[in-house]
């Protein structure tokens, strides 16, 4: 298990007693250095002192001395500058030596049995989360500093993306934020699907019809393959509105060579009608219709409460009665929700904010996009509740996004050997 010799080495558990090299050398460590995560020395630049005399220089770990060889370390000159071999298992072998013959000192260093035992309780139990004995055990500003860099992580995450769907828009932060909106106007289930359709929408053909809704709508439902799927579905009622949009949708496909997606995509499976896709494009539809230079206006709101307002997304009158085409319901507003325009200013304007601050070298919109969460209550889904459980304390929204960070990236995938809890329950004395 080399990963948690590394580990050890990484994060300094080594055992109590005086370490030694296998010729009888004091070994000191002042540093361990820095992980190298490409090829040569797994660690840079490390300090330490050897037989009372400071080296600096570079240090490889194996989990067995012949390891060297094997790897061919000896004819590499890239591995000529290691200082330290540092090994958990010496097997009565020599030294090793680099490329001139020099022999490098090595260091026979256990694991120690606490950190392996730790290690393989947190990889077998399949309970979520796994660290959950120590939570309540944690210092405030232990808790408090991971949460804060696993926000800034999750924002960075989310601005490499809307800096990916720029380049797909030939560099235009307009286009951009619309498919950032788009994505989040899926709310998970059809997040892809939305992001698909995004790409579906040509924006400059759509803005030369930006003052009349029913245009709008037909581009918006035809190019989600939603009007096409209607006109063949038995089941529907034909009704005027949607016979209009499908003239409309033939005209600007012909116009401007509009191709749709596959209808296909969308879910609809064990959903509340109110997240329907057909609900979220006419309010998407309505949003841009009336939000024209709605990024600039975002980008200028000096308070979460003006954001929201920006944000407040009705419907055309159709689907006051509608959930699908043909299906008439009872009278009902769609217009978007508190709770759900504060998810997007969480997953779309904090994040967007994030990316614009970054590319345009900005502190202070970056620090914007941070104080909003911050501003924001945490929300409340099965994995906040289940962090809440454990004893830990989720304040605001830049909480419960690290805690989706910390789920999603580590916990989900076991990187337990990279996460801050992880270490805590790794380097514990005994059992709570």
């Amino acid at each position: 298990m080399e990963y948690l010799l590394h580990y050890t080495w990484k994060h300094r558990l080594f055992p109590l007693e005086e370490l030694t090299t296998t010729d009888g050398q004091s070994v000191e460590v002042v540093d361990p250095g820095l992980r190298n995560t490409n090829a040569g020395p797994d660690f840079f630049n490390a300090k330490v002192k050897i037989g009372g005399t400071l080296w600096v220089g570079n240090v490889e770990i194996h989990t067995h001395l012949r390891d060297w060889y094997a790897h061919g370390h000896q004819g590499d000159r890239a591995y000529d500058n290691v200082v330290l071999h540092v090994v958990e298992h010496p097997d009565g072998e020599p030294p090793v030596a680099d490329t001139t013959g020099r022999p490098i000192p090595t260091l026979a260093l256990p694991v120690p049995q606490r950190v392996k035992d730790n290690y393989h309780e947190l990889m077998r139990t399949e309970e979520y989360p796994r660290c959950h004995r120590i939570i309540p055990t944690l210092p405030r500003l232990t808790v408090h500093s991971y949460l804060s860099a696993l926000h800034t992580e999750r924002l960075t995450h989310k601005a490499e993306r809307i800096g990916q769907y720029r380049l797909k828009n030939e560099l235009n932060w307009e286009n951009a934020f619309f498919m950032t909106l788009a994505r989040n106007f899926g709310f998970g289930v059809n997040g892809e699907a939305f992001e698909e359709w995004a790409a579906h929408i040509p924006l400059r053909a759509v803005n030369k019809h930006r003052d009349d809704l029913a245009r709008i709508e037909a581009i918006f439902f035809g190019q989600a393959g939603l009007l096409q799927s209607e006109a063949t579905n038995e089941g529907n009622e034909a009704d005027e509105y949607l016979r209009h949009l499908q003239r409309e949708y033939a005209f600007l496909a012909n116009k401007f060579e509009l191709k749709p997606m596959d209808a296909v995509r969308w879910r609809f499976l064990r959903m509340r009608p109110g997240n329907f896709p057909h609900v979220r494009l006419a309010q998407l539809a309505y949003l841009y219709y009336k939000g024209e230079g709605l990024l600039s206006r975002l980008l200028d709101a000096p308070s979460v409460e003006e954001i929201g307002k920006l944000l407040v997304a009705d419907t055309s009158e159709y689907w006051q009665t509608h959930y699908t085409f043909g299906h008439p319901s009872p009278r009902r507003t769609k217009q978007l929700s508190q709770s759900t325009r504060l998810l997007l200013i969480i997953n779309t304007i904090s994040p967007f904010l994030y990316a614009y601050g970054q590319h345009q070298g900005n502190e202070a919109l970056c620090q914007r996009a941070v104080s909003l969460l911050e501003e924001l209550k945490a929300e409340d889904n099965r994995i906040i509740r289940i962090w809440r459980e454990c004893g830990l304390k989720v304040e605001s929204a830049a909480d419960s996004q690290a805690l989706i960070q910390l789920k999603r990236e580590y916990c989900d995938v076991k990187k337990c050997l990279h996460c801050r809890f992880g270490y805590e329950y790794l380097k514990r004395k005994e059992k709570e």
